[in-house]
């Protein structure tokens, strides 16, 4: 059975930092189920599209498999919902099979950092969805800082995900235009500044 659903977009690239790049990425692509997403890569970025969960599913796996590998890697990237002029707004998915990659990304032991920051567009109480989302960051595992224009994050990889998911997730439900623009950080040999 399928059901209709709100489409939401990612556009993202990996950044290995490593001589071994090309096999850390593909391996990554590889290791992951895409089957629930539209996916397209370029030499720019990868542009994902699917209902948020999957979106952030699919983000998250080739994330931990890439990090696993030991070599310092970062993924940035944004997310948008409800953009005027963009595709149709509603997918066919299918209803019980959303996050695919949820098991295997459940065996990956990862921590991280990461930045992002939230855009209720075109809402002009948008401070207060943003505060909002933040507030409920700070009752996770994760360590909830401000940064300059964003929000930082420190913890598990799956945990920081969940944030950046559901933060995204819950203002687009009341604010129909919603973006976010997040950078994710593993296994950097800098201290955390």
């Amino acid at each position: 059975m399928t059901t209709e659903k709100r489409a939401a977009d990612a556009q993202f690239t990996l950044f290995p930092m490593s001589d071994g790049f090309v096999d850390i990425i593909l391996g990554a692509l590889d290791e992951v189920d895409t089957s629930n997403v539209e996916m397209k890569t370029d030499n720019v970025n990868t542009e994902v599209r699917g209902t948020i969960e999957d979106i952030f599913d699919v983000m998250q796996a080739i994330f931990l498999h890439a990090a696993k590998t030991g070599e310092h890697v970062a993924l940035s990237g944004t997310t948008a919902v409800g953009c005027p002029g963009g595709k149709s707004e509603k997918i066919q998915t299918a209803s019980d099979k959303l996050a695919l990659n949820r098991e295997t990304s459940a065996k990956v032991e990862q921590k991280a950092g990461a930045k992002f920051s939230l855009y209720p567009l075109g809402d002009a109480d948008y401070m207060k969805k943003i505060e909002a989302q933040i507030d409920l960051s700070t009752n996770s595992g994760v360590e909830v800082t401000p940064a300059q224009g964003a929000t930082r994050l420190d913890g598990d990889v799956k945990e920081i995900f969940s944030i950046l998911e559901n933060c995204f997730a819950n203002v687009s439900k009341v604010v129909s235009h919603t973006a976010m623009a997040f950078t994710v950080s593993a296994n950097s040999p800098s201290e955390k500044k």
